[in-house]
């Protein structure tokens, strides 16, 4: 069987989790490739809401393996809180696998890049101040810890006390901050070894024999394609590739086993953070799509920043990801609207841009090209099937799919599990 990629079309926040998890009881294994605890995945079952920040969201799904691959960077204080609040709930996670090649967040990361946005004030990046930025700069850097270092003392010793040398001068001489002991630091990571141990493995390996056997792999991004370190709206992205290449160099699946790349666009635009956002409302409708969206951070409690849906990034993402599924989120939130404005394309200093414009500055001067659609009143949170919505809500969702340039074959229409539309199977007809 192939595997298939699952990313965000905007900025973040869309709903992955939820078409992660509808997809859950028929995919056997579900790989979180990316990110960190910079963000997070809400879903809802039979009422009962669960927020995820590291753990894939295939932990909800009994018969699922979760995967945290070699691309994450993991905060083990983090990760073991979030699994004693699942277990605590009822939810088993014994089944949990993390790559021994993924880096850890150590507490020195976490310091610096809250010192570090603060010392860049109005340039600030706008960054969770989790650690995530520095953790992935050590990465690159060839400094990092990661989880198999946990379990040799002495090379982890050794890994500490070579970044503390370098890091202790910045933190002392330019952020006026009491140096960090290599003891503490190692002290904290070793702790966290013996429970981990059992969970460690090379999943690069067991997900290659998983689709050798004819088994299912879905591949879940953090983050979003605008907010990809290399074809995100740089410098306000993440630190990591949260595009659909980014899903085999963080899982260690080759992109030829890949058939399937599922992105998801919420009905409107939301984007937490520092950055251009064309489309954002600086009025009362903004504030309706935040309250009536519940448009606050999973991860931070930060309220979004809200807007119309912008089909320019939508076929930007398309093109990017090779996007062959669209799910669109949330479509219940525009019930009630007399119009709904759809941004086609931008206008920059009287030049009409139906594509991403090329540098930052334009994308910055970017002015959204609106067609204004028709809305609806009716309540569509028990629609199960496409002819169920009304009219109007149907024309646009496929005027949306015909802008953006992939088929939609689902349609998010309220938090539940079951609140589903479904017009093409996920997994392929």
């Amino acid at each position: 069987m192939p595997a298939i990629v699952l990313v965000g079309a905007q900025w973040g926040d869309e709903g992955k989790g939820k078409a992660t998890d509808l997809m859950g009881s028929d995919v056997d294994y579900v790989v979180k490739f990316n990110g960190g605890n910079n963000a997070g995945h809400t879903i809802v079952i039979d009422g009962e809401k669960y927020a995820l920040h590291l753990l894939p969201s295939g932990i909800l799904t009994p018969t699922c393996t979760p995967v945290i691959g070699n691309g994450v960077v993991i905060d083990l204080a983090v990760l073991f809180e979030e699994i004693d609040g699942l277990e605590a709930r009822g939810v088993d996670t014994s089944r949990l696998l993390v790559s021994a090649n993924a880096h850890i967040i150590a507490p020195y990361n976490r310091v610096l890049d809250k010192v570090t946005e603060r010392f860049l004030g109005s340039r600030k990046i706008g960054t969770t101040g989790r650690g995530i930025g520095p953790t992935y700069a050590d990465k690159m850097s060839r400094t990092g810890i990661r989880v198999q270092d946990l379990f040799d003392e002495k090379i982890l010793r050794q890994k500490v006390e070579a970044a503390l040398q370098f890091k202790n001068q910045v933190l002392a001489k330019i952020y006026n901050r009491r140096a960090i002991e290599v003891d503490e630091v190692v002290e904290e990571l070793l702790g966290y070894a013996a429970r981990l141990r059992p969970m460690v493995a090379d999943t690069s390996l067991v997900l290659e024999q998983a689709l050798n056997e004819g088994r299912t792999v879905l591949m879940e991004a953090g983050q979003a394609t605008l907010l990809d370190v290399d074809h995100g709206t740089y410098p306000f992205v993440t630190s990591s590739n949260a595009t659909s290449g980014g899903a085999c160099t963080g899982s260690g699946i080759p992109p030829t086993r890949i058939d399937r790349v599922i992105a998801i666009l919420k009905a409107y635009s939301t984007r937490v953070g520092e950055g251009p956002f064309p489309t954002e409302l600086h009025d009362d409708m903004g504030e309706f799509l935040r309250k009536t969206g519940a448009e606050y951070g999973t991860t931070t409690g930060r309220p979004r920043r809200c807007g119309w849906v912008d089909t320019v990034v939508g076929r930007y993402a398309t093109r990017i990801n090779g996007v062959t599924d669209f799910v669109i989120t949330k479509l219940d939130v525009l019930t009630g609207l007399d119009k709904v404005p759809v941004c086609v394309a931008y206008d920059v200093d009287g030049v009409r841009h139906d594509e991403m414009p090329v540098n930052q500055t334009d994308f910055h001067h970017a002015v959204p090209v609106y067609e204004e659609l028709d809305g609806w009143w009716e309540d569509i949170s028990d629609c199960r099937s496409f002819e169920e919505l009304p009219v109007n809500a149907q024309r646009y969702v496929l005027r949306v799919e015909e802008l953006i340039g992939a088929r939609v074959s689902a349609i998010g229409v309220g938090p539940g599990r079951e609140q589903i539309v479904s017009r093409h199977s996920l997994l392929g007809d």
